[in-house]
């Protein structure tokens, strides 16, 4: 059965953070616990935020970490119960609107939190008691405003999916004036964690002919478009684009992601500094790689399609166009830089036969797999 699911309320335009207050009185929340992050609250766009919420009694949580764990969500929990609120507004990238879709849900439901987590089996313990949340996107990367899921890095190390169409903010308000000041590199990392989405959900084998055609207008837009936002922040049309990019990866990816997801929700459960896009833009080219002789890509001549996406002839080659991509952009070179060393890779295997996303991958991917795919990356 193909689960075909689009359910969020997006409000896409320069400006939209203005219609906050109209979209929490349309909700009834009162007393929203904004959740975002240091990085957040320095530029001053968690100010920014507040100041619409004016006439509200809104709490604060801005101590998101850069990979959001289950600490941090306890901490989100209780401010959320001291100011007796009744629905969050998350402001940030995937990790503080990750973060806020784990504490409406903690909030709301007994257990521990690896109790919901997918590997566990834990998305049908997950009801429509979660708290509302809004979203507003500050980066353009992870989608994760439009998406059914927040990962977590839980107390045994293990980072984790909690996935259910509940999790979905019932509002986004994405507003690209909001990214005008994120610096190149992490334009960079975040605009490659969109493009990796869309190749990622692309290639899984999964039928969903919706999400196919998300993904690939999502990848032309952000291929064509990254490069200039890294270079001229202030170029309205490409941040437009990117986060239409990011938006459109995470509505796309309830088709499932693959083994680019496994390995990076691995490493970055093991260590938790490195970021998440930088990670993906890393290991895509070898599961590329692997993928491309994965029976249903073969078969459907989607590699082919990648590339007619980004401006390659349908023979073109993909993963040197990722490649050289990730070379402009700046971005590291492989695992290596990044301090990941060989030591470490029986671990991330492990984790990452266990990830969800291993098994929406085209092509079955064995321990020998991944461990070349490693080292294609290192």
């Amino acid at each position: 059965m193909a689960l075909i699911n689009y359910v969020t309320t997006i409000q896409f335009e320069f400006g939209a953070v203005r219609l906050l207050r109209q979209e929490c009185d349309r909700l009834g929340i009162r007393h929203p616990l904004v959740v975002t992050d240091p990085g957040v609250r320095a530029a001053g766009l968690a100010d920014r935020v507040l100041a619409e919420l004016d006439g509200l009694e809104p709490a604060l949580f801005g101590d998101t970490p850069s990979n959001p764990t289950e600490a941090a969500v306890r901490c989100g929990v209780a401010s959320y119960r001291a100011g007796a609120c009744d629905g969050i507004v998350a402001v940030g990238g995937g990790s503080s609107i990750d973060l806020a879709k784990a504490v409406a849900l903690a909030a709301t439901h007994d257990g521990p939190l690896s109790s919901f987590a997918v590997i566990e089996g834990g998305a049908a313990r997950i009801t429509d008691a979660v708290a509302p949340v809004i979203a507003i996107p500050t980066t353009a990367g992870t989608g994760s405003e439009v998406g059914r899921g927040a990962i977590i890095i839980l107390e045994d190390g293990r980072k984790v999916g909690l996935l259910s169409p509940y999790l979905i903010p019932r509002v986004a308000l994405c507003d690209p004036e909001l990214t005008f000041g994120l610096p190149p590199r992490l334009t960079a990392a975040t605009g490659m964690d969109a493009i990796s989405h869309c190749i990622e959900t692309f290639l899984a084998p999964s039928f969903n002919p919706p999400a196919d055609g998300i993904a690939l207008e999502g990848l032309r837009r952000g291929w064509s478009h990254l490069e200039i936002a890294v270079t001229t922040p202030q170029d309205r049309d490409a941040r437009l684009n990117m986060m239409c990019a990011s938006m459109m990866g995470a509505m796309a990816f309830q088709k499932g992601l693959g083994c680019v997801h496994s390995l990076s929700h691995a490493l970055g459960g093991l260590d938790p500094r490195l970021h998440h896009g930088v990670l993906n833009a890393v290991l895509l080219p070898a599961v590329l790689a692997f993928n491309a002789e994965a029976p249903s890509v073969r078969a459907e001549g989607r590699m082919a399609r990648l590339a007619l996406a980004i401006g390659l002839p349908e023979d073109g080659d993909v993963v040197q166009a990722v490649r050289d991509l990730n070379r402009r952009l700046e971005l590291p070179a492989g695992l290596g830089v990044l301090g990941v060393e060989p030591a470490l890779y029986p671990r991330i295997i492990e984790r990452a036969l266990a990830d969800h996303c291993h098994r929406t991958n085209p092509r079955a991917a064995s321990e020998q797999d991944y461990r070349e795919m490693l080292e294609a990356s290192a």
